[in-house]
């Protein structure tokens, strides 16, 4: 087998640990091993996120609100939403704790909570942050105490005597131990120890004592006066669940075809860690076979994959703030806005016949800095604050910008025959059939400059099914 050159392992690995690289990132790493703990380093740091909210209606409960005053305040949320999408989507294009923002993503799918409320959402954004790369347990607990997960799975109405079983149940089928390996009377009991459990007006984790069930509980085979935190800890001590997680980050960074044994391995190895993330992960990416043809360009990017990478190898800047969130409603993943609990399926289900089509558009159309056409469901095409343009037959139009000439400073010493190969490898995770590079250099010979030839090179090359791949 040929081996792997180390730059193309660098982007592979800038890829699947966040969002790829840049023009300007610096290969100052000497192997993996080493690139692998830079990556690390720069996600030590947590960068919260900060967008300012809406303040509340002076003490009025919303059905006391007039008409005017609902208007107000729903064009106010979403007002809110929109920046704290885009403001998000930012700090994975821009910031160096690309890691830390991969696994945020990871977990905003893995806990999926679909809410209007954006002071809960960036609340559950930051503590999902915070706890990315540390313990499953410190995560899985805080995230148990999260008001927008509690609200949106009906928790804050779990009572003595009237248990509401949603939180219980996908407690154990999504988040932790996987459909199967429980029993319709572990969710009842499971949902009997978690009564209770609520947040307060200002946006905090509150025990109502007195809404609580204390009476004694058999769970998963284990008999006492358990509370919510005793059922997370049983949960935890299943190797069961350390298989299910494992299962779900190999798909994500891996590849969409799970390999029995390879997880097995790693299942164990992340029970053994007492489910330390960080220490998983860098398993995972300093394994040989995570670098091998059968793994390397095997993944079809995300929606927010596809975007953010985009954004930071050619400098993407979009006419509005409205512009992105179109493209993500119309591509199939909209940040902070979920299909519903179980999340995103990924693999195979972001690529259709249309929306492959799309996608295949979108590169090309921000090079030339020309609009794109986007069609949406009548029901996903909520009036904004700020509407984009939007021609007669209801096509939305979504501008944006490229900045290529970060691209042509990293090509200035390649000769021009050597163009279509050193740019493909550059841009592309998989390497480009013979015919096909022909067919470039073919299409070149139109160009009357090098800078019109790597721009050529390059709309051709985003106009690829290739480059959909990571």
């Amino acid at each position: 087998m040929k081996a792997i050159p180390f730059p193309q392992q660098l982007r592979h690995l800038s890829w699947r640990a966040g969002f790829g690289p840049t023009p300007a990132t610096a290969e100052s790493a000497r192997n993996i091993k080493q690139a692998v703990k830079q990556l690390f380093k720069a996600s030590e740091k947590t960068e919260f996120l900060q967008v300012p909210m809406p303040a509340p209606v002076d003490g009025m409960r919303a059905k006391d609100l007039g008409p005017e005053q609902r208007r107000k305040q729903l064009q106010e949320r979403r007002q809110a939403l929109m920046q704290l999408n885009r403001s998000w989507l930012n700090q994975m294009v821009t910031s160096e704790a690309q890691l830390r923002e991969k696994m945020t993503l990871f977990w905003h799918g893995h806990f999926a909570c679909r809410l209007q409320a954006p002071q809960l959402l960036q609340l559950q954004n930051n503590t999902l942050r915070k706890h990315a790369l540390g313990s499953f347990s410190d995560l899985l607990t805080a995230v148990a105490k999260d008001p927008a997960m509690l609200q949106f799975l009906n928790n804050q109405q779990n009572r003595k005597q009237r248990p509401n079983e949603n939180f219980a149940r996908e407690v154990l089928e999504l988040f932790t131990i996987g459909r199967g390996n429980y029993t319709e009377q572990d969710i009842k009991e499971a949902a009997r120890a978690f009564t209770g459990w609520g947040y307060n007006a200002e946006g905090e984790y509150v025990f109502r004592e007195r809404q609580h069930d204390f009476g004694p509980k058999t769970f998963m085979g284990q008999t006492g006066n358990f509370n919510g935190e005793d059922i997370l800890r049983i949960i935890l001590q299943d190797p069961r669940t350390a298989n299910y997680l494992t299962t779900k980050l190999y798909l994500f960074f891996v590849s969409d075809t799970p390999h029995p044994q390879r997880i097995k391995e790693l299942s164990s190895y992340f029970y053994k860690l007492n489910y330390n993330i960080a220490g998983l992960l860098e398993q995972i990416f300093t394994a040989n076979w995570f670098y091998t043809p059968e793994v390397m360009g095997a993944r079809i990017k995300s929606p927010v994959e596809l975007l953010a990478g985009l954004q930071r190898m050619f400098d993407v800047s979009y006419s509005d703030d409205r512009s992105v969130l179109v493209l993500q409603r119309a591509l199939g993943q909209e940040l902070f806005q979920p299909p519903n609990v179980s999340g995103w399926a990924g693999g195979q289900s972001w690529i259709d016949s249309s929306t492959l089509a799309f996608r295949l558009r979108i590169g090309p159309a921000v090079l030339q800095d020309a609009g794109i056409e986007v069609a949406l469901k009548p029901n996903d095409d909520q009036e904004p604050a700020k509407p984009i343009a939007r021609r007669a037959d209801g096509l939305r139009i979504a501008r944006a910008k490229a900045n290529i000439s970060l691209i042509e400073q990293q090509m200035a010493k390649v000769d021009t025959s050597e163009l279509p190969e050193q740019l493909s490898s550059f841009l592309l995770q998989v390497p480009l059939q013979p015919h096909t590079l022909q067919i470039l250099k073919q299409g070149m010979a139109s160009s009357s400059s090098k800078s019109e030839q790597i721009h050529y090179l390059a709309q051709r090359l985003l106009s690829l099914p290739e480059y959909q791949l990571c």
